[in-house]
């Protein structure tokens, strides 16, 4: 078994079977693009006339003042950099940068984009792949130097996971990349193992946080202002991307679930029902079961091409049709590795295939309020009491 590296703002990743070296946050800041080297990429991106020359005006038109109490600096133009915050500004962003990512590609590197996180990975099979990495690398630095973007080097450190050590070191102008044993990676916490654990630990010590903020803060007792604050505050920190962490251990399962079942305890009048009772009472779902829902709802995103990903990367529609139940059953493949075993496209296979004839495939609005009525207690390892 091989292993991969991953380079979180330079991570680089060991995975087992193959090595894959994942090159992240190449590009700190959106202010390091010039204006002039912008115009002649959207340029040749066929882009010209009035849209060019409204675009120009957009990007250099601006200038900015220093305020340092009540001291306020006199304008400066910006001579460099695009408007963050604005839906333009990541698209000319990734143009910009979209002929690097050519490059590499060309090595045989690929490059993943969202806005200025860049990864760059590659299977790491021999030392030829390790050589290739670092050419890619190479290549990174000698365009950012043309095309004056800086490299955020002191971010930059590699990860690596799988079962074998990676002892090769990687440089960025002649800096060694360090390695750790967990990184973060929009927002999600990457850890050597792959294990999830450690995302959860911290998201939920960060929810309780905020959850005991609410009790203290709001004056007003209210069961239902106090459920809404954990709705919108709280919650969606113990949800955001669930689909690629969510935990198969019962520990994990359960600390997750602790959240809220302590906030739902202390509302008032709720302390000596149990959690079960309370759930039903406030009429919410345990999270274990929202996260379940989630999963099915992106199993049929991908299942009816709702979303640009390639199916057959993750499913295969199964070969056994005499079997009962609905008509878009996945295969399952065997896996002896517990890592892909709980990955996403394996565990939502078990309970998409037992969904009964009566949930809807039409649409997903329709399909999302037919597995509501369904009973997923089989499927669910945390007890509700």
């Amino acid at each position: 078994m091989a292993s991969i590296t991953l380079t979180h703002k330079h991570h680089v990743v060991k995975t087992e079977r193959s090595s894959v070296t994942i090159v992240h946050k190449i590009y700190p800041k959106f202010d390091s693009v010039s204006h002039k080297k912008l115009r002649s990429k959207l340029y040749l991106f066929g882009i010209r006339c009035n849209l060019l020359l409204w675009l120009e005006h957009y990007f250099c038109n601006w200038s900015h003042q220093t305020r340092v109490g009540d001291s306020l600096s006199s304008d400066t133009s910006l001579v460099s950099g695009i408007i963050q915050g604005s839906g333009v500004g990541p698209v000319a962003f990734l143009i910009y940068i979209d002929d690097q990512a050519k490059l590499l590609e060309s090595y045989g590197v690929v490059v993943k984009l969202f806005a200025d996180d860049v990864k760059v990975y590659l299977q790491l099979a021999g030392a030829g792949d390790v050589t290739k990495l670092q050419y890619a690398l190479d290549l990174i630095t000698q365009w950012a130097d043309e095309w004056q973007l800086g490299l955020s080097i002191a971010k930059c450190n590699t990860l690596s996971i799988g079962k074998t050590k990676v002892d090769d070191q990687f440089h960025i102008h002649d800096t060694e990349l360090p390695q750790l044993s967990h990184c973060s990676d929009l927002g999600a916490v990457i850890a050597s193992d792959l294990s999830c654990s450690l995302h959860i630990q911290q998201i939920c010590v960060k929810a309780h946080q905020r959850a005991n903020s609410i009790l203290r803060c709001f004056m007003s007792g209210n069961v239902k202002l106090l459920l809404r604050a954990f709705i919108v505050y709280v919650r969606p920190m113990l949800e955001y991307n669930s689909v690629t962490w969510s935990p198969h251990l019962k520990c994990d399962i359960e600390r997750v679930e602790k959240v809220q079942r302590q906030f739902t305890k202390r509302l008032y009048g709720f302390k000596h029902l149990c959690y079960e009772e309370r759930l039903t009472k406030l009429r919410i779902l345990s999270l274990e079961l929202r996260r379940l829902y989630l999963d099915l709802t992106y199993c049929y995103k991908i299942v009816f091409g709702l979303v640009t990903l390639n199916m057959t990367d993750f499913f295969n529609f199964s070969q056994c049709t005499g079997t009962r139940g609905h008509a878009y059953k996945l295969y399952k493949p065997h896996s002896d590795c517990t890592v892909r075993m709980n990955f996403f496209a394996n565990r939502v296979i078990n309970a998409w295939n037992n969904l009964p004839t009566s949930v809807s495939f039409t649409s997903l609005p329709t399909f999302n309020r037919t597995i509501r009525s369904i009973d997923f207690r089989n499927f669910l390892k945390c007890n509700s009491c």
